[in-house]
């Protein structure tokens, strides 16, 4: 199983050129991350065939589905592409099954409409809603149907676009964990569209970063979280700390912002920008990179505190800097200087 995606199109002043390749040894889901305006739902359109690129390729496996040089364009229908709408498009006149069988419209075959439908509602735990209208079930279920009415046509490729963003945090959190297990079943490619850094983290094996139509980096999903290389992958990421930063030795930076300099696990580039320290990484104890702090405030969440603080010698009108500390390990008196390990120095080049 592979997709390749080669494409540049533009809307105005915006420009979407994106390359990536999905890996050919096993089926996975890659997800495409970043905010919102970034060129992700464009790059979905574009490979399910509602989008025409100005140029490129577009190839899955082994199938040419668009060719701006040879003029291969494939309409939606022949392309083996499910797509999964933000809104899921549900037809609200229509029950579940009606709604289920519109995914089968060129089946003719009654016995095998029937056999799909079958397989698809016991796939998805729909048994039991068949004769429901859309408004009629919960947001998880009108998910599931259109799920169903995609995956009832037997798709070589999943698109799926923000598919929990209509839904609240409680039942977003309870159907990633069904979705995973689904989506491990199908068999095929899935390309998922977020721009939340736990969706990503949760469901993909590999993650792709765009940024203003361009692809900043595309790597499997715990590496890119442990070194995203961009100051827009490590904010996408959810890292709240990052600073303007300069090479001054191999494996040194100096953080002027911040008033400091940082020792690096990894050899600096000459082309390094910023830095970056997620709010979990500081420590009491740690002895490297350790300088004076003064504490600013502090917020508490259910299971965590939130630290507000910034160095000695920080600059004024410069962010202060976040520690995030679990509720168990939270010190009665806030230290006087706080560390960070140089494997937990971010270095960023974007």
């Amino acid at each position: 199983m592979s997709l390749l995606v080669d494409i540049r199109k533009t809307y105005g002043a915006f420009t979407l050129n994106v390359r990536f390749e999905t890996e050919d040894n096993a089926p996975a889901v890659l997800g495409l991350l970043g905010a919102s305006g970034c060129g992700k739902s464009l790059t979905l359109k574009c490979i399910a065939g509602v989008e025409t690129p100005d140029e490129g390729r577009i190839v899955l496996d082994g199938v040419t589905l668009f060719d701006s040089h040879k003029k291969i364009d494939l309409p939606p229908q022949k392309r083996q592409v499910g797509y999964l709408f933000q809104n899921y498009a549900l037809f609200p006149n229509m029950t579940v099954r009606q709604n289920i069988l519109c995914g089968l419209c060129r089946e003719t075959d009654k016995a095998r409409r029937e056999q799909e439908v079958r397989r698809v509602l016991a796939l998805l735990q729909l048994e039991g809603l068949e004769h429901r209208r859309p408004h009629q079930l919960s947001g998880g279920q009108q998910q599931r149907v259109a799920l169903a009415r995609i995956l009832v046509n037997r798709p070589r490729l999943l698109l799926l676009d923000e598919p929990f963003s209509a839904l609240d945090s409680h039942l977003r959190d309870k159907l990633q964990m069904e979705l995973r297990g689904l989506l491990a079943d199908f068999g095929h490619d899935v390309l998922l569209v977020t721009h939340s850094r736990d969706e990503a983290y949760h469901l993909c094996r590999r993650v792709a970063v765009l940024e203003r139509g361009r692809l900043l980096a595309v790597k499997a999903t715990k590496a890119l979280f442990a070194d995203p290389g961009s100051v827009a992958a490590a904010t996408l990421t959810g890292c709240k700390n990052i600073a303007p930063a300069h090479k001054t030795g191999e494996y040194e930076v100096e953080v002027p912002d911040w008033g400091i300099r940082l020792q690096t696990a990894q050899p600096v580039g000459d082309g390094v920008k910023a830095v970056g320290i997620r709010a979990h990484y500081f420590n009491t104890k740690t002895a490297q990179n350790r300088y004076p702090v003064a504490y600013l405030g502090e917020m508490e969440e259910p299971f965590e505190w939130i630290v507000e603080f910034r160095y000695e010698g920080q600059r004024p009108g410069t962010p202060p800097i976040w520690w995030r500390i679990p509720k168990d390990r939270r010190p009665q008196t806030f230290p006087p200087a706080l560390g960070a390990a140089p494997v937990n120095v971010l270095l960023l080049y974007e």
